[in-house]
């Protein structure tokens, strides 16, 4: 798993590139939450997925522990662009009630 991002005016753009699985999950947390914390003035998050190749039901808990860790500091989080089979998961899970596609 690489994690790239870039930070657009008040947006950070997240790009997950490769698995997101238990081998890749403890890594993906802690990068993604230091991002939050190293840069200052964020108001909302976007997920890139294109990228993303595999996610299992880790992967679903990493996005449900970012997605409560940023509503408390009211950040907004959405993804984009998943491919069939993430998108597929993320109907499945539920996860755009909580973290819409743009």
């Amino acid at each position: 798993m690489k994690i790239k991002y870039n930070l657009d005016k008040s947006t950070l753009h997240v790009y997950f590139i490769g698995e997101l699985d238990e081998c890749t999950a403890s890594k993906t947390r802690e990068i993604i939450d230091g991002l939050i914390s190293d840069i200052n003035g964020i108001k909302k998050v976007v997920f890139n997925l294109s990228e993303l190749t595999f996610m299992d039901s880790t992967g679903i808990g990493v996005f449900i522990g970012r997605y409560k860790k940023f509503k408390s500091k009211n950040i907004a989080v959405f993804v984009e662009n998943p491919s069939k089979t993430v998108d597929k998961i993320l109907q499945i899970s539920g996860l755009y009630k909580i973290m819409p596609a743009v």
